[in-house]
């Protein structure tokens, strides 16, 4: 029995058991793949792409997106490049948009569809890293057999998703491998990896967003990008989808304008974070003025009138 054919009856083994998909995402992603979207782990039909025109007219749909994320493609290519690794990015429905790769692996990736124009979502392609990363809104990586079609098994994925302003996936970021030797450690390390340059092009996506907004930055447990956008009154009018969660706000969409003080207060005894940066950012516009308040207050933007009234708050005199 030849490894495909070993994938295609372990596949329909799992789909048919009632159990595997409760106690398993892998296992949920190919019954998605087989019962709802009606794939056959043993199709091989050409993979279809998107000529350069409408390639064209999606790209024009994110373009800030893409002029933010093609240098950090272009440095996270850099460490990869040395093992037959490509770099995808692709929009929120799992089309490639862009890539890096070496011409040693282009015949590989392009044999395999990995190349701008073509669609990974699970509608496609069944469980890959691309598409189940978007179903599933999660960082992941699919090793070789985790694919759902057996045209795949040949490679390794690692995945990230990428969060717009408003909370809602708008992007991919994708490692793939062509290496058969590729270990699951050195999976682990690269997806580590790609984990952090999505965080970084969201977080610059998120900047760019609120350019006249003063962005703070609350502290995390993991790789999250927990940022909030604060504008002239203090109040927040944006946030991470990270910092959605974490402060309990509107999951996606408009955010309902509140006081910033209202998500850090922690009692009239002890400042809040954000009071605490508030003051650090005080003290600074105020060293680098020498002391001049008018300076400072130039600096930080407000009304000399306005930071007196905020040393007031913060005691500082």
């Amino acid at each position: 029995m030849t490894p495909s054919t070993e994938h295609i009856d372990r596949v329909f083994r799992t789909v048919s058991s009632d159990r595997a998909a409760t106690k398993s995402l892998l296992a949920a992603s190919w019954k998605r793949s087989m019962t709802h979207y009606g794939l056959d782990p043993a199709q091989r039909r050409a993979k279809e792409r998107l000529d350069q025109p409408a390639l064209s007219r999606r790209k024009d749909r994110v373009g800030q997106l893409l002029d933010i994320a093609m240098p950090k493609l272009d440095q996270l290519f850099g460490l990869v490049c040395g093992s037959g690794c490509g770099v995808l990015l692709t929009d929120e429905f799992g089309l490639v948009l862009d890539q890096r790769r070496t011409d040693a692996d282009a015949g590989t990736f392009d044999s395999w569809g990995l190349s701008p124009g073509a669609d990974w979502s699970e509608a496609a392609e069944g469980t890959n890293g691309i598409g189940t990363c978007l179903a599933e809104t999660r960082r992941l990586t699919i090793h070789r057999g985790d694919h759902f079609l057996a045209r795949n098994i040949s490679m390794s994925c690692m995945d990230a998703p990428i969060f717009g302003p408003d909370g809602a996936v708008v992007a991919a970021l994708d490692i793939s491998s062509a290496r058969a030797d590729q270990t699951e450690g050195m999976n682990r390390l690269i997806a580590a990896t790609v984990a952090q340059t999505a965080r970084a092009i969201e977080s610059d996506l998120f900047r760019a967003h609120f350019p006249k907004a003063r962005i703070i930055v609350a502290d995390s447990d993991d790789d999250a990008a927990v940022l909030l956008a604060v504008d002239a009154d203090d109040l927040v009018i944006g946030a991470t989808r990270a910092a959605r969660r974490s402060f309990r706000l509107e999951p996606r969409g408009a955010l309902k304008p509140r006081p910033a003080a209202d998500l850090f207060d922690r009692g009239e005894d002890e400042p809040s974070g954000f009071e605490k940066a508030q003051r650090a950012a005080v003290v600074r516009a105020l060293t680098r003025a020498e002391g001049n308040v008018s300076q400072a207050a130039r600096a930080l933007g407000i009304g000399r009138a306005t930071l007196y009234r905020r040393m007031k708050r913060l005691g500082m005199s």
